[in-house]
């Protein structure tokens, strides 16, 4: 007697099995004339139904229950009726395809393993306890797939669903680890000659686009471009955070250094938190409030990214990480809710990279961020860097002349706001101490344009941020400047002359020496004249300073 055995399947799974990446329509046919060729050997109906999803499988009870002790179990459960029916749990591993690769295995059919099944079926036989599958499995994957860069990278991607079954089994941390083992075999250069591999080899040129970054604004859009022409760089950026996360640390276990692997960490952030245009796909792609679930996801790789950030500045890590890349993490973090430890690290990292900063590297509000009614100096970026510059100068780290000189040139970009009180400007200049400031050129500079941009300023406002200014730490051009500029009070302007007369006489001074020099051959010691005409310029200082007082009374 023939008998007709079918494997039923929805229309939904049908299309599913056929596009499936790594269970081809033939397994289920396959399996489909398996059962019908089985039943016709031995005259028994298939008379077991297992469940997976939305598909069941009508197979034979004896090969399911001599390989398979799950099913064996849960057949014995049903008793010895003409029909047992088996509900596989939501929680099985693989679905339906790798159980199509079971069904063939307990009917005695050799098993086609690939990259792209054999995570799913080596879950699948553990969570039903196949006998033989399991080991079949782990030996593919020690011999086969972790020789081979693409299929590591295949296997660990199909791990993703396949968890926590499939850290369990050591499937992911065997991937992981043999991935590291690679990367750092392309980046090995046996003879020293580092300059020749970083031109020649893919594995290197992402390191070298990364220092190449350096002294240059931020651009996520151009960066990704660099990325995807190292395919090394590229198929890391594209797993998930937390495999990601566990090479990066695979790479430093065994000795990668450091200045290849920033790069990678910052072709991440990059992609997945810099990059307004993969922000942009993320949010229309997630169900429900789209933006909002994109800067969530945002923020979790954010704060994961600022754990794998090295400690040590980006002169340090000799330019692995261009300081602009602190500073654009930064800009992001502000729009997002971090945790308190993450944001402490985060700009402890940025106050770390400070003196190496430019003032284009220092985020500013967007500007429909200013069309909101709040002043610039109240946004949280330039209040995010005053509490930056004010704890790199607590903790009086190195670099306070060049810390000072860019918050000022920072101050000169704000003063143009038309909201922007002369109490807050104050406080803005005051979190430089003066004794940072070698020159005072840039904040003279931010001074004068604020005064020019905000004339209903009183005369007291006026004389309170240009006492903030000291004559003698202005160069010589700016004295001029000053002299001439009848928008200041009229104290500096006196303060500013005298600086300038003392300057003219030093420059007279050494021109002379020099001349003397030049036609006397002889190193020329400084005589008592040249030491009067000093104290006569000091002379000159205290009253021209008593001027300027009387004069600031009269105002």
């Amino acid at each position: 007697m023939e008998v007709e055995v079918e494997v039923e399947m929805s229309p939904a799974a049908a299309k599913a099995a056929v596009f499936s990446p790594y269970s081809s329509p033939s397994t289920a046919l396959l399996l489909q004339r398996r059962v019908v060729s089985w039943a016709k050997e031995t005259g028994s109906p298939a008379t077991v139904s297992v469940h997976v999803g939305d598909r069941s499988f009508n197979l034979h009870k004896d090969p399911l229950v001599s390989r398979c002790g799950y099913l064996r179990q849960a057949i014995l459960r049903c008793g010895d009726g003409d029909g047992e029916v088996v509900e596989l749990p939501a929680s099985f591993p693989g679905g339906s395809e790798a159980f199509e690769v079971i069904g063939l295995y307990c009917y005695g059919d050799a098993v086609a393993l690939d990259p792209f099944n054999v995570a799913a079926v080596r879950c699948a036989a553990e969570f039903l306890d196949v006998s033989g599958l399991g080991a079949r499995c782990d030996l593919y994957i020690n011999q086969v797939v972790l020789q081979s860069w693409d299929d590591a990278l295949i296997v660990l991607q199909r791990c993703q669903p396949l968890l926590p079954v499939a850290e369990e089994l050591l499937v992911v941390s065997r991937c992981v680890e043999s991935l590291a083992f690679m990367a750092c075999m392309e980046i090995l250069d046996p003879d020293g000659d580092e300059q020749r591999r970083e031109r020649d080899q893919p594995g290197l040129l992402a390191a070298a686009a990364a220092r190449g970054l350096a002294g240059r604004r931020w651009d996520a859009e151009l960066v990704k471009e660099l990325a995807a022409r190292d395919l090394w760089i590229k198929d890391l950026v594209a797993l998930p955070f937390e495999f990601f996360r566990r090479i990066v640390l695979a790479l430093r276990r065994q000795g990668m250094k450091e200045k290849y692997v920033s790069p990678v960490v910052l072709f991440y952030a990059n992609k997945w938190v810099l990059s307004k245009k993969t922000h942009k796909f993320m949010a229309s792609t997630d169900t429900g409030d789209g933006e909002t679930d994109a800067n969530r996801r945002a923020t979790a790789i954010l704060q994961g990214v600022i754990d794998l950030l090295p400690l040590e500045s980006s002169a340090a890590t000799g330019g692995a990480i261009p300081v602009s890349f602190y500073f654009a993490l930064l800009a992001r973090s502000i729009t997002l809710e971090l945790s308190d430890e993450s944001q402490t690290r985060l700009r402890e990292l940025v106050a770390s990279n400070l003196q190496f900063a430019r003032v284009d590297d220092l985020p500013l509000p967007e500007p429909e961020q200013d069309a909101g009614g709040q002043s610039i100096a109240g946004s949280p970026e330039v209040r995010a860097m005053e509490s930056i510059v004010a704890s790199h100068v607590s903790m009086q780290r190195r670099g306070a002349e060049a810390v000072a000189e860019l918050w000022d040139r920072y101050i000169a970009q704000i003063v143009g706001d038309p909201k922007l009180r002369p109490d807050r400007l104050a406080e803005l200049i005051g979190v430089v101490p003066a004794g940072d400031r070698k020159s005072h050129d840039h904040l003279y500079e931010a001074i004068d344009t604020y005064i020019v941009e905000h004339p209903g300023l009183s005369g007291d406002e006026k004389a309170s941020l240009c006492g903030h200014l000291e004559c003698r730490k202005l160069s010589h051009e700016a004295c001029i400047q000053a002299v001439q500029n009848d928008r200041m009070p009229l104290r500096l302007i006196v303060q500013a002359l005298f600086v300038q007369q003392l300057h003219t006489h030093r420059a007279f001074t050494e021109c002379s020496d020099s001349f003397r020099c030049m036609h006397s051959g002889e190193l020329l010691v400084p005589v008592s004249g040249g030491q009067a005409a000093s104290a006569g310029v000091l002379q000159q200082l205290h009253w021209l300073h008593a001027v300027g007082i009387a004069a600031a009374v009269r105002e």
